[in-house]
């Protein structure tokens, strides 16, 4: 600590921008006190499903509210010690600032993830756009981005279905990450993800552009999806699973994927042997989809749409990688990385906090105009 410049704690909390302002403490404690009338109620718990969600909420709020009070009151006193603190004594009260200053970044994170179904798993599907061979080549490199990310933060990768591409890559792959807040941490990657490299596959030595779509959605407790689909809306479908070789190949008709006609949504599985088990899984992830659909049609309905799903073309992307001219840029929030192939490798988070801010301001601006 020696050498550091002592400056009052009250500058680092006071003028960041993790003040109260973008706290929100006053927009999270008027909710919080609405979700505690709510818990009051005896009729609450009559709906578990219900009474879960509102008590995961009313956690998450509290955690945050006491927290930040807990933080600005030692703050307050920190500053005021080190007002009266001659110059050895201010140089002990660092370490008690930079303690105050990681509280302060951890609280701050915590406040990024109040979107609904947070600290659940995150169902990631990834699909390649038009673009043929390349564009297959780069929905495979994505796939192994996030699994090089779940692995880094010691989550566990659960793949669903996986279909190749002739010469590289995947035409599309869905799989389950399991961790804690991993379907928060992963929704900053929700939309369309654009590549630009002079391609490998082309014997002049172009540059090509290729897209590929990310989706991410949360599962949901299974009793808090109330859908029946009833088997007339349902197409089935059995093939054999793609294995790796050897041994271990799967050599039975054992994968099945089911279509639900309505919408012509299609999910696989051929994660085990058993065709009974990938129907299970199949027809879970099928719910899991049609009811994020049911949940954003609900937030459209009150003007706080969470955004569709874009077309995967020219001008619809979130990020684009342009790997010949090594950098990552994000398009909502500006961030720049010029390590793409660390970022490949699953070096993600700060592309994911920062977009996580941005969804969280986006959030707070959308409350503020509800209110006017």
């Amino acid at each position: 600590m020696r050498g550091r410049e002592a400056r009052p704690c009250r500058n680092c909390w006071k003028n960041s921008r993790r003040s109260g302002s973008t706290f929100d403490i006053p927009g999270k404690t008027r909710r919080l006190n609405e979700l505690d009338r709510e818990l009051s109620d005896p009729e609450l718990w009559n709906d578990s499903a219900r009474a879960r969600k509102v008590t995961q909420e009313a956690g998450t709020l509290r955690r945050v509210v006491e927290g930040y009070q807990t933080l600005n009151s030692d703050a307050q006193g920190l500053s005021e010690m080190l007002e009266m603190a001659d110059a050895d004594e201010r140089e002990m009260l660092m370490e008690e600032q930079t303690s105050i200053e990681k509280r302060v970044d951890e609280l701050y994170k915590e406040t990024l993830f109040t979107m609904k179904h947070a600290d659940t798993a995150a169902i990631v599907r990834v699909k390649s756009g038009a673009g043929g061979t390349e564009s297959m080549d780069w929905a495979g490199m994505l796939t192994r981005m996030f699994m090089r990310w779940a692995e880094r933060r010691g989550y566990k990768v659960d793949l669903i279905d996986q279909v190749d591409g002739d010469q590289a890559g995947v035409i599309s792959s869905e799989f389950i990450i399991r961790g804690e807040k991993a379907f928060g941490m992963m929704l900053p990657e929700h939309g369309v993800h654009r590549l630009v490299r002079v391609s490998p596959f082309d014997s002049n030595n172009r540059r090509h552009t290729s897209f590929a779509s990310v989706d991410v959605v949360p599962e949901v407790p299974e009793e808090e999806i109330n859908i029946h689909i009833p088997d007339s809306d349902l197409r089935r479908d059995v093939f054999r699973s793609q294995g790796a070789g050897g041994q271990g190949v799967n050599t039975t008709d054992s994968a099945v994927r089911l279509t639900h006609l309505p919408t012509g949504i299609a999910v696989a599985s051929q994660q085990t042997r058993s065709q009974i088990k990938n129907h299970e899984i199949a027809l879970q992830i099928l719910k899991q989809r049609l009811y994020d659909i049911e949940m954003r049609k609900r937030e459209e309905e009150e003007a706080k749409a969470r955004g569709e799903q874009k077309k995967i073309e020219w001008g619809s992307q979130i990020r684009s990688y342009v790997l010949d001219k090594q950098y990552i840029k994000d398009h909502r929030t500006g961030v720049m990385k010029h390590n793409p192939d660390d970022v490949l490798d699953g070096d993600l988070e700060d592309l994911q906090w920062a977009g996580l801010e941005w969804m969280a301001g986006k959030r707070v601006a959308e409350e503020n105009s509800d209110d006017e």
